[in-house]
């Protein structure tokens, strides 16, 4: 039983003198890059309104708002084009 009370107190004491090692961590903060976004104007047509239905449905199935739907089939169109001449 000696034996462990002064195992025990030796441990007390060198848990008392010696420093505690924690690693040293130097925090550099995240530079937070803003994505950049291009200037949006309005577009108004007409168009079918039996086409306007195709595009509705086609967005609730697909999970893409008409904004969305329009300008990527102006995007194709465009590249569509383009690549004809």
């Amino acid at each position: 039983m000696q034996d462990y009370k002064s195992k025990l107190g030796s441990l007390a004491d060198k848990l008392k003198n010696d420093q505690p090692k924690t690693p040293i961590q130097e925090v550099h903060p995240v530079k937070a890059t803003t994505p950049i976004k291009s200037v949006e104007v309005q577009l108004n047509t007409w168009i079918p309104k039996s086409l306007l239905k195709r595009i509705k449905a086609y967005g609730l199935e697909q999970d893409l708002s008409l904004k969305e739907i329009n300008i990527q089939a102006l995007e194709l169109f465009l590249e569509y084009e383009n690549k004809g001449k």
